[in-house]
């Protein structure tokens, strides 16, 4: 079962009782699997509140439905410990917002897991004279190590890989480049929150050469030839960046080819959706 993000009906809002009183049901709208969402908008009594969540479950377990899903904002805060109180799960939590789930069947649950992964870019852009663009950070396990890396950054909500990537050259460095593709990915997990962490090696052709540095996180930027770079210490013992730094060579010198961005449409249950695909054009004849 997954969230949708079309929901398709408006459940009924109240409940008549044979004591002629009306007891209000939360407003929920049908997801796409057999669950309901609730988004609380409004601020609401948590005793008024607890009354229509059990209500609404008892009315929702007589419907049928499997899971539900109750979306509460920071302003509603105060409701927490009533949804946690009827059995609810955190499942995530946004920057305004955290989402709660409970099953509701005596089965299985087939609610789907939180997002698993971070996506992170690393990106390669050299110049004409065999320089590539470095970096040293003033954050991080890296800051006063001395070590010059390529720019590096998260990909962030919404964004692709290729357009990450650009981005976070021109914020570290100032300097506008053109995406060519991604030459290899790494897959690690146990990372950031003990999530799992993909990170895209990518290449950038540059379109521009004079550096300006993003003084808040960035200590120093610089053009570096690609052997001064290979000889640094930290990349001769680390396994990952000397394959990093091998298969960028084999790009450059001996023809590798990587994994380019082509932009399709498809559509999804009458939804168009404009998606990446990222394949190998020089061996892919459409």
């Amino acid at each position: 079962m997954s969230i949708s993000t079309s929901p398709s009906s408006v459940l009924t809002p109240k409940l008549h009782y044979d004591n002629d009183e009306d007891v209000a049901l939360l407003t929920a709208v049908n997801d796409e699997h057999g669950g309901v969402i609730v988004e609380m908008k409004d601020p609401m009594n948590s005793t008024d509140f607890s009354i229509s969540l059990r209500t609404s479950l008892t009315n929702w377990k007589k419907q049928g439905i499997k899971g539900v899903w109750i979306k509460l904002p920071i302003k509603l805060a105060n409701l927490i410990e009533v949804v946690v109180q009827e059995g609810f799960l955190y499942h995530h939590a946004e920057p305004t917002y955290l989402m709660l789930v409970r099953w509701l069947p005596n089965t299985q649950h087939t609610i789907p897991a939180n997002a698993s992964h971070r996506v992170g870019i690393g990106a390669f852009v050299m110049n004409d004279n065999r320089e590539i663009l470095v970096v040293q950070e003033k954050n991080g396990i890296l800051r006063g190590s001395g070590f010059w890396k390529f720019p590096t950054g998260v990909v962030e909500q919404a964004e692709d890989i290729h357009v990450g990537a650009i981005r976070e050259v021109k914020e570290e460095t100032g300097i506008d480049t053109e995406f060519v593709e991604v030459l290899a990915f790494r897959q690690t997990h146990k990372s950031f929150f003990e999530k799992s962490d993909f990170f895209f090696l990518c290449l950038l052709r540059p379109l521009s050469f004079d550096i300006h540095i993003q003084e808040l996180e960035i200590e120093a930027a610089k053009w570096m030839p690609i052997e001064e770079y290979a000889e640094q210490p930290f990349v001769q013992n680390h396994e990952l960046l000397k394959y990093i730094l091998d298969v960028c060579l084999a790009k450059i010198d001996k023809g590798y080819s990587g994994f380019s961005p082509v932009q399709i449409s498809s559509t999804f249950f009458g939804q168009e959706r404009e998606d990446c695909l990222f394949l190998n054009s020089r061996d892919f004849n459409h």
